[in-house]
């Protein structure tokens, strides 16, 4: 499995552009790779450049992030500052961030083989564009960030386990859960993202020790992937938090569609391989 700089950077322009779009980053590495007759660069590849649209996140939202730090260390010494809005987020993160952790060490051998199929990988990417629809079409929409609670957490934390199967798309598995709690785009999004940090850190750092065993993609390629998809997941993160400000994901939710009956089609015609 050998990957070269124009592959790495290929990859972690993908990466970069599709984290946050709920799109499926995972999936798109995996089907850029069966487009141009690459080598799969693995699971391990994978994860670990996912720590670069991670540092996106954490430069994005550092003030939050810090508030919500401070407010959560501080609810711990004075009763008073358990009321915060910052002290029970940084709870609602780690709540929604156990589901995913649980799930991701039970299936972990699935996930690095058998979940990266093709045919697997194109019906999630349907299937769960129009869970995405469903939830653009019946989500009221109206409670914003001080109103979210531990249900709305619970429910986004194990949207976010679905999203270890490629294809899915961890942004719209957890903003979909979000929308259906009533939660306005904005606040989906940004509790979206928040929740990413744990989760792909802990998952980076757990594949990180395959990082060039058996021919995989080495330490140097997969650096530059990351470097690369840091800088374009910021571009990406930005705009997107500006979109959905004033505009539903509907356009997500037809491109997941014709991307995965495209991908079904060249899998029915034998032009690409689906393992």
């Amino acid at each position: 499995m050998n990957v070269t700089l124009l592959q790495a950077v290929v990859y972690g322009l993908v990466q970069g552009l599709t984290e946050f779009l709920p799109v499926s980053s995972t999936g798109h590495l995996r089907i850029v790779q069966a487009f141009f007759g690459w080598d799969d660069p693995g699971a391990a590849f994978s994860a670990v450049i996912q720590l670069g649209t991670t540092v996106a996140v954490v430069i994005y939202f550092w003030r939050e992030l810090v508030a919500i730090l401070v407010g959560w260390l501080r609810g711990w010494v004075s009763r008073i500052d358990r009321h915060s809005l910052e002290f029970r987020m940084g709870n609602y993160l780690i709540l929604a961030t156990i589901p995913v952790s649980v799930f991701g060490l039970v299936f972990a051998d699935q996930i690095e083989t058998a979940a990266r199929n093709l045919w697997l990988i194109a019906s999630a990417l349907i299937f769960f564009a129009l869970v995405l629809w469903l939830a653009e079409r019946i989500g009221s929409q109206t409670r914003i960030e001080e109103e979210v609670n531990v249900t709305d957490a619970a429910a986004v934390g194990l949207a976010q386990a679905l999203a270890l199967i490629p294809g899915t798309s961890r942004s719209g598995a957890t903003i979909s859960a979000g929308l259906f709690r009533g939660l306005d785009r904005p606040t989906a999004a940004r509790f979206s993202f928040l929740l990413s940090i744990p989760a792909v850190v802990l998952s980076g750092l757990f594949e990180a020790r395959h990082i060039g065993e058996n021919g995989s993609a080495g330490a140097g390629v997969t650096g530059l992937a990351t470097i690369i998809s840091f800088v374009v997941g910021l571009a990406s993160i930005a705009w997107l938090m500006r979109y959905v400000q004033r505009h539903s994901l509907m356009v997500f939710v037809f491109y997941r569609i014709a991307m995965g009956i495209l991908v079904m089609a060249l899998l029915a015609a034998g032009v690409i391989s689906a393992t």
